[in-house]
C-alpha cells in the first residue's frame, strides 16, 4: 500500500480531490484544519471578542463548520463566543428531521442553540407558501426569507458576525448561475469571502470554507464520524442551482 505523501510513514487511505495528494487520515485532518485556519487569519474574518453565530442546518457543511469553529477557536485562541443559529422553514419531513441533527450537534459540541422559524417571523411556513403558489420558484422565496431570518435571529442574539458553510463548489455554482442570468451586479460580489460591513444594516457574514472543496468536507465528516443530515429538501429538485451543479459535476468528471 502507498505511503502518505505528507508524513511518509502511515499508509495512505484517501486521495485529495483538491490536488491529488494521497494522505493518511491524520495528515488529511491536519492539512484541512490548517487551510481553514489560514483562510480565517489571512482574511481577518474575526477579531477577539466577536460574538459569532454559526448558521446551522444539520447538513454536512454546517456540521463540519460548527465542529471546526469550536476546534480552531480553542486551538488558536481566537477569543470568540460561538452560538449555533438555525432557521426552521416549516418543511415537513425535511427541516423538522434536520433540526434534530442540529440539536445533537449542540449537545456534542457544547454550544448554545437558537432556532427561529418562518412561522413566528412571517406567519407562514414554507409548506403553506408552496400550497399557495405551487411548485415554482420555491427556492427563490425560501432563499430571501432564509437570509432575512438569519439576520433577524442574529439580531435577537446580539451577535456581530455570522459564518456560513458555503464552500468552493457552492461559489462556483453561484458564479455560473450569475453568468447565465447576466446578473453583473451579483457576479461582482458573489465571490467575496465577507459580505456586509459596518456601514450596512445587515450583520457581517463570512465563508471560512470559501477555498474548501465539497468532497473534502464530506470526507472530513466521514472520517471524523460527525453526525449530519443528508436528505435533500423536497422542494429543491426543481431549483435552478441544480442545473448549474449538474453541469459543473459533468465538467469535473472529464477534467
Amino acid at each position: 500500500m502507498a505511503k502518505c505523501v505528507h508524513c511518509r510513514e502511515n499508509n495512505a487511505i484517501l486521495k485529495r480531490p483538491k490536488n491529488g495528494d494521497i494522505l493518511c487520515k491524520g495528515c488529511f485532518f491536519e492539512i484541512l484544519e490548517k487551510e481553514v485556519h489560514e483562510t480565517i487569519v489571512s482574511n481577518s474574518l474575526f477579531s477577539r471578542g466577536d460574538y459569532v453565530a454559526v448558521a446551522a442546518s444539520g447538513g454536512k457543511d454546517s456540521t463540519v463548520l460548527a465542529y471546526l469553529m469550536k476546534l480552531l477557536n480553542e486551538r488558536h485562541d481566537y477569543g470568540l463566543k460561538l452560538v449555533l443559529l438555525s432557521v426552521d422553514e416549516g418543511i415537513t419531513g425535511y427541516r423538522d428531521d434536520s433540526l434534530e441533527t442540529v440539536k445533537k450537534n449542540r449537545d456534542d459540541y457544547q454550544l448554545p442553540l437558537k432556532i427561529v422559524s418562518y412561522e413566528e417571523l412571517y406567519g407562514w411556513t414554507m409548506d403553506a407558501i408552496v400550497q399557495k403558489i405551487g411548485l415554482k420558484s420555491n427556492c427563490t422565496f425560501c432563499g430571501v426569507f432564509r437570509r432575512q431570518a438569519l439576520d433577524r435571529g442574529a439580531m435577537l442574539l446580539g451577535v456581530n458576525k455570522i459564518v456560513t458553510g458555503h464552500n468552493a463548489d457552492d461559489i462556483a455554482e453561484t458564479v455560473l448561475m450569475n453568468i447565465l442570468r447576466g446578473d453583473v451586479a451579483r457576479l461582482s460580489r458573489c465571490c467575496a469571502i465577507t459580505t456586509g460591513s459596518e456601514g450596512d444594516d445587515t450583520i457581517s457574514r463570512s465563508k471560512p470554507f470559501k477555498y474548501t472543496y465539497e468532497k473534502e468536507i464530506v470526507m472530513y465528516a466521514y472520517f471524523k464520524k460527525l453526525h449530519y443530515f443528508s436528505t435533500e429538501c423536497v422542494y429543491s429538485p426543481n431549483a435552478y442551482r441544480g442545473y448549474a451543479r449538474a453541469f459543473l459535476k459533468d465538467l469535473e468528471s472529464v477534467r
